[in-house]
């Protein structure tokens, strides 16, 4: 059994004791280090994002019919007056663009851990996790986590519940926010990974609800910069889910990226 399992096991087993000042001061150390780099790439990740997106739509409902389309949404009260062959091939698109930009949002996590141990962060290495086996492990977490709790979500508005489908797909991504982390640091498998940032997150899920409270309300402070402050104060989240994960799991000294680093 893996050193990583083995403390999974443990906690699963035991629990585990968390400080909310201690981690909420290291994360803040942590933000101090890749606030400035990180707000840089997170614009280019939204760039990325958007543009992605829009060819996306282009490509699916064709530029001359754009206009067209933009008028029949308009009329759309709620998602129930969306017809499914609208709907469900959008739905589909957005989960499967966030699963192919998860690795890079995993990269963030990598340029934390570098912050912390004082690491040079190269660039290349926002794309490191595109790279075997990081890749299809994240891919798969992130489809089979957005396909769940969007499916559900989705059900439960069409069926006039729209309030409890939100709170499911909120609890859903609250205990299994920790699932990237185990891939990238603990090199779990999706599976896995999903199972043990449950097992974590269940055993002190308030101190951890707290901390994720308070690391939104810092990121959002950033949109009374005319919103583009909010580059550089949504960092903080990236910090404080690395600093949860370091805090209760560890982080190894060693990361097999140097060495690809370094080349690239």
């Amino acid at each position: 059994m893996s050193p990583i399992k083995k403390r999974i096991e443990e906690i699963k087993n035991n629990g585990y004791q968390l400080d909310f000042g201690n981690v909420f001061e290291h994360a803040f150390e942590n933000y101090k280090k890749i606030v400035l780099y990180a707000g840089l790439m997170l614009l280019v990740y939204i760039i990325l994002l958007i543009a992605l997106m829009i060819t996306g739509i282009i490509n699916y409902i064709g530029i001359d019919n754009m206009e067209a389309f933009n008028e029949n949404l308009k009329n759309f009260k709620s998602i129930k007056d969306i017809p499914l062959n609208i709907l469900l091939p959008l739905e589909a698109g957005i989960i499967l663009l966030s699963g192919f930009l998860s690795p890079f949002y995993a990269g963030f996590l990598k340029m934390a851990d570098c912050g912390e141990k004082d690491e040079e962060f190269h660039i290349s290495s926002m794309f490191a996790y595109y790279k075997s086996p990081y890749f299809a492990n994240i891919l798969i977490s992130t489809l089979l986590l957005s396909f769940t709790s969007s499916g559900l979500a989705f059900l439960l508005e069409l069926a006039g519940i729209q309030t409890i489908g939100t709170l499911i797909s909120l609890t859903i991504s609250f205990l299994t926010f920790l699932t990237i982390p185990f891939v990238v640091f603990g090199k779990l498998n999706a599976f896995d990974a999903i199972k043990s940032s449950i097992i974590i997150v269940s055993k002190q899920p308030l101190v951890l609800l707290g901390l994720l409270i308070v690391a939104i309300i810092g990121a959002a402070i950033g949109i009374f910069g005319l919103c583009i402050g909010l580059f550089f104060t949504i960092p903080f989240l990236y910090s404080m889910e690395y600093t949860i994960y370091s805090e209760i799991i560890g982080v190894d000294s060693e990361s097999e990226l140097v060495e690809s680093d370094s080349i690239l």
